[in-house]
Formats: C-alpha cells, sequence, structure tokens
C-alpha cells in the first residue's frame, strides 16, 4: 500500500465569506463573555467579544477613512500589544490585506520588505524599528480608531488573498507567502484533530500578540470557537507562567517547546485546571514530553506544520502519538509521502507532501509564480521536511531535507546568516548551523575562516545591525577552512560537529 492519508475532504467554506467575520462570528450571541484577558501579576485587562468586534471594526472603519481600498496591502510594525490582533483583524475585516512581521527584524530587513510588497501603508509603533514609507500609521492612532463605527465586513470569494506572512526558504530570501480567507475555516480541522478545543475552554499561550503561532492558536482559534484567550502581559517573567495558569484557571497550555523546559526547572507544578498542552515550533523531544507528563499529569500534543500550510499533522486527546511520531494528518487533509515517482510504500522515507485541494494551504508565493510552481510535485506540495508513514497514518518525522535551522521555535535560514555575516571585512567564509549546548537545547553557531580570529563582542555587534534577534548566531567558531563536499560546496551539516562550545 503507498502512504497516502485521505479520509475525505473537509466541509467546504462558504461563500461569500470573511476571515475576521468568521472569528468573532460568536460575538452577536456572547457580547459580555470574557474573550480575551491580559494577564499581569494579580491584575487583568478582559475584552468582552462585543468590546472585541467593536475595536476590530472601528480600526477597519478608521482605515478605509484613511484613504486605503479593499485589496490594499499593510506592513505590520507593531510591537507586543493587544492593538496588534485588533490592527489585523480590522484591516481584514476591511478588505485589505495585513502583513504581520517580527518585531525583531532590522530596518534594512524592512526596507527589502517594503521595496518587495509596495505597501499602501504601514502600522507603526515607534519603537519597533522600520524604513521610511509615506504612510504610517502610528499605534496612537490605531488606539483612538477603536471606538470609531463600525465597518460592514468585506464579503466575497473565500479564495481572495486575505494576508501576507513572510518565512525563510532555502535561498536565503525570505518569501511573502499568500493566504486565501479561507486558511482560517480551514484551521476548524485542528480543533480535533490538535486541540480538543470547546467553547468552555481557556487558553493560555505563553507566545507574544506579534508572533503568528499566538495569533492563530493563541487568539483567532479559541475566538472562533466561542472561548477564552488568555496571554502574559509582554515582559512577563517564565517562570510567573505556572502561577498564572492556575489562578486563571487555564484548561489548555499552549507554547513552543522551549517554553515547557524553562517552566520544568522551576520546580513541582500543580494546575488542578489544565487538561493538556499543545506544542508546536520545534520538534518535541520524548525526554521533555515524559517530564512535563510526570510534572503535571498531563499530556503534550504536538503539531507539524509550516507558513505555507499551518498545522496539519497533529496528536490530540482523541487520538494520541504512537512510538515518538508526529501523530496523524488531521481528519479533512490529504497528505503523502513521496518518493521521486510519487506516493511511496508505507513504511518507506519521502518527502511529506500536502495536496493542493488543502483549504489552508497557501496562494502561493507572492509575486513569484516559478518558485510557487517548483514547490509542487504534480498535484502534491512538497514541504521539504522528510517523514515515513504507518499503516494507520501515523507520521515518524525524519528531520529536514534541506538546512533549515530552528531558533526558540523561529525558522532561519542559514544563507540568510551567512550572507550578512559575509559582508564583514574579515570573514572570507561564514556558515551557519543549530548545535546542541545541553540535551533539548539548540542555538545558532556562526563559523568562519578569516585572516584572525575575532571578537565575538563585535561579531554580535556586528550581526546585530543586520538580522533580527532570533536570527543572530549565539556562538562564533573560527576554523582554518569550512567542511566542503567534492564539488566544493560548503557541508552545513558537517559544521555541527566542529563546534566545542
Amino acid at each position: 500500500m503507498l502512504s497516502i492519508f485521505d479520509q475525505g475532504p473537509f466541509a467546504p467554506c462558504p461563500a461569500p465569506f470573511n476571515l475576521a467575520a468568521h472569528v468573532l462570528r460568536h460575538a452577536g450571541r456572547l457580547p459580555d463573555k470574557t474573550a480575551l484577558m491580559v494577564l499581569e501579576g494579580q491584575a487583568s485587562e478582559e475584552w468582552s467579544y462585543a468590546r472585541l468586534e467593536a475595536a476590530v471594526r472601528g480600526t477597519g472603519s478608521a482605515l478605509l477613512a484613511a484613504g486605503l481600498k479593499p485589496g490594499d496591502i499593510v506592513l505590520m510594525r507593531l510591537g507586543n500589544t493587544v492593538e496588534f490582533p485588533i490592527a489585523y483583524l480590522g484591516a481584514i475585516a476591511a478588505g485589505l490585506v495585513p502583513v504581520p512581521t517580527s518585531a525583531q527584524l532590522t530596518e534594512p530587513e524592512t526596507a527589502r520588505i517594503i521595496a518587495d510588497l509596495n505597501p499602501a501603508a504601514v502600522l507603526r509603533d515607534p519603537a519597533v524599528a522600520c524604513a521610511s514609507h509615506p504612510l504610517q500609521i502610528s499605534t496612537a492612532e490605531l488606539l483612538k480608531m477603536q471606538d470609531l463605527p463600525l465597518c460592514d465586513y468585506a464579503v466575497g470569494d473565500p479564495d481572495r488573498m486575505a494576508y501576507v506572512v513572510y518565512t525563510s526558504g532555502t535561498s536565503g530570501n525570505p518569501r511573502a507567502v499568500a493566504h486565501a480567507h479561507r486558511a482560517v475555516w480551514a484551521r476548524q480541522m485542528m480543533v480535533e484533530g490538535w486541540y480538543g478545543l470547546s467553547e468552555n475552554d481557556r487558553l493560555m499561550h505563553a507566545g507574544a500578540f506579534n508572533w503568528t503561532y499566538t495569533l492563530g492558536t493563541g487568539l483567532m482559534d479559541p475566538w472562533a470557537a466561542g472561548a477564552t484567550a488568555l496571554i502574559p502581559a509582554p515582559g512577563t517573567p517564565l517562570e510567573d507562567l505556572p502561577d498564572l495558569l492556575r489562578r486563571h484557571q487555564a484548561t489548555i497550555f499552549a507554547a513552543a517547546p522551549g517554553v515547557y523546559r524553562k517552566v520544568l526547572r522551576g520546580g513541582p507544578l500543580g494546575l488542578p485546571d489544565l487538561r493538556h498542552g499543545l506544542c508546536a515550533g520545534e520538534k518535541l523531544s520524548r525526554h521533555l514530553h515524559e517530564a512535563w507528563d510526570a510534572a503535571t499529569g498531563c499530556s503534550l500534543y504536538e503539531a507539524f506544520g509550516m507558513s505555507e500550510c499551518s498545522t496539519f499533522i497533529s496528536s490530540s486527546p482523541a487520538s494520541p502519538a504512537q512510538d515518538g511520531t508526529l501523530g496523524q494528518p488531521q481528519r479533512g487533509r490529504r497528505v503523502a509521502i513521496l518518493g521521486a515517482d510519487g506516493p511511496v510504500a508505507l513504511g518507506e522515507e519521502g518527502t511529506i507532501a500536502i495536496h493542493r485541494s488543502d483549504p489552508g494551504l497557501m496562494l502561493g508565493y507572492l509575486n513569484a509564480p516559478e518558485e510557487t510552481a517548483a514547490r509542487y510535485q504534480g498535484d502534491w506540495f512538497l514541504t521539504g521536511d522528510q517523514g515515513a508513514m504507518s499503516a494507520d497514518g501515523q507520521i515518524r518525522y525524519l528531520g529536514r531535507s534541506d538546512d533549515m535551522m530552528n531558533a526558540g521555535g523561529y525558522r532561519v535560514s542559514p544563507i540568510e546568516v551567512e550572507t550578512a555575516l559575509a559582508a564583514h571585512p574579515g570573514i572570507t567564509q561564514a556558515g551557519a548551523a543549530a548545535v546542541e549546548v545541553k540535551p533539548d537545547t539548540h542555538i545558532i553557531a556562526a563559523f568562519y575562516t578569516g585572516p584572525e580570529e575575532l571578537k565575538a563582542d563585535d561579531l554580535q555587534a556586528f550581526a546585530s545591525e543586520r538580522l533580527a534577534r532570533y536570527k543572530q548566531p549565539r556562538a562564533y567558531v573560527r576554523l582554518d577552512a569550512l567542511p566542503t563536499g567534492a564539488n566544493g560546496k560548503l557541508l552545513r551539516r558537517a559544521l555541527p560537529a566542529l563546534f566545542k562550545g
């Protein structure tokens, strides 16, 4: 038998449709229910569903009044505040196309994005780095927008573009990934296939407001289910999370593996209301899963996905992972393991692929049709990750087919790091790789050649001007020569063995 998982398609997205209207569809029925709590110490800031929808649609009205038109692209350079998701949904409600980006990006990085996208406006926190643009709307202006009259939801074809996210590819250049309004409809497959989420849940996400993992799993999905989202205030120490989970009776906790590791270091955990945890962003190790289970009595459920399709393989309370696998494709997905000639036999290694009919799959890389086409093998989108499928659909993860690195849940291209470092006058060649500094903890290390060893502090300062914080190496190693293959190309996979730190 071939490695194909197909239990039938998910229900088609209704038309006309608007992503923001779907996310806030319970506001009319549950106006007074708490949609969001921002947790800080003993206090909390609460947003009801009615207040949240009013802020979103008021923002949408003001953006249109500022001269923006449906279909215009809006770059988001906002910090870790509640204004981020409100502006994001407000733009989509009005028919605009927001582009959320990490606040850690440097000015040169944003200049490239602006040149690539030609956005009609930039939503800007003055404290967040950004290249110049003629129309910048500040956070102070966004706050005033929340009290304005409500815009109508701009409904239309669910296949039209709703938002764009950036991801790094093996070329070293960040890719603009365009998604349709239907992408949020597809996220309902995660409710059963990963979350086990209901209207009665209180889901806490440990990430920042301006991280796409938080935006989807921590905010939009709980709101679309009529549940309550709990978000720690910016700057909350990780050691405070257990107390917040207890005090606010969180039933589901979502975080990257690194957060779970740090929380466990605080000692025994008593979380009487917690049913389970959700984990994504990097591969969950068996050791961490077992340690969390022992400390809390609650299981962790892992999900696998990417910017091009969010998460589509996962374990869940209804279908736990077996023998260290990722879990199964979510019901409604069509997933295969491909070789050069198509789906391989069950148990054989190949590339994890998802069918082009999946409603959560991207529209394509913006303004890059050839690059988009190159990611397909027939009707299958190639993830670039290797895996093997068992007879019951469980998928064992076997690693990347390229050299992508993972830094705290962010995927980082080594080529992007190497390109930045190669501009240093004292470096003749650079290589980057993720290295394990202690069990389950990886950092980005840079390896370089040059006339003499350079001071790490100087290299760090050089990198900080050119790379977002999460892309910057945490260690630098000078070598007489970098490892290469017979064709002279850099062997990145050989680099971690040369790390002695």
